[in-house]
């Protein structure tokens, strides 16, 4: 019987190969993928009243710079996301849009998805249709009100299922913000439903 004999030195730490590690990288993204199809196909009506139509006409380029989150209509992939901002820059063709959050607090992990919009009425260019993932998931999106003058907005889906009041600041004025609210009830909406992110650092 030959000797036990102790291996030469220690044992190799465990590592990932790196095709488990892409595999690991597509699932996640799967999993985006899935919730942002979530978003767009689920979810009831905000009211059954809210009959919405944008405004007459926006100049194209008051949409760009950064704009944060005040209030918005519940959805599946921006749940329990904080201190939400979009940014908006001027492309060949409409706007490239980099949307972030922090999951749980204003200081939790960032969350970001990347879209494409264009406007799909240039008589208006209040509607925009928005891509993501290259054009997997689309949705396309209205300006239903804005005061350029208090540095608001009133942003959603063309069904009327979500909404989002957005400000050029970290936070609006209380009666600002009364205003933009009592904007978006007499719209239809049902303001009852309306969660208020807390605000990140501008």
């Amino acid at each position: 019987m030959r000797p036990y004999a102790a291996p030469a030195g220690p044992p190799r730490a465990f590592q990932l190969s790196p095709e488990t590690g892409k595999t690991r990288r597509m699932l996640k993204r799967l999993t985006v993928i899935l919730a942002a199809l979530a978003f767009v196909v689920s979810a009831a009506p905000a009211s059954a009243d809210a009959q919405t139509q944008p405004v007459a006409h926006i100049d194209a380029a008051k949409m760009m710079g950064r704009w944060y989150e005040v209030a918005r209509i519940p959805n599946m992939i921006q749940r329990g996301c904080q201190a939400g901002m979009s940014e908006w820059n001027r492309v060949s063709d409409g706007f490239a849009v980099i949307q972030t959050c922090h999951k749980g607090s204003p200081t939790g992990p960032l969350s970001e998805w990347k879209a494409h919009a264009r406007v799909v009425d240039p008589v208006s260019n209040a509607k925009f249709k928005m891509t993501f993932f290259g054009g997997l998931v689309s949705q396309e999106y209205w300006v239903l009100d804005h005061h350029d003058d208090e540095g608001w907005l009133i942003l959603g889906t063309h069904d009327g299922k979500y909404l989002w009041l957005m400000s050029q600041k970290p936070t609006l004025p209380d009666a600002v913000r009364v205003q933009a609210i009592a904007r978006i009830k007499q719209l239809g909406f049902d303001v009852g439903r309306l969660e208020f992110p807390l605000p990140g650092r501008g």
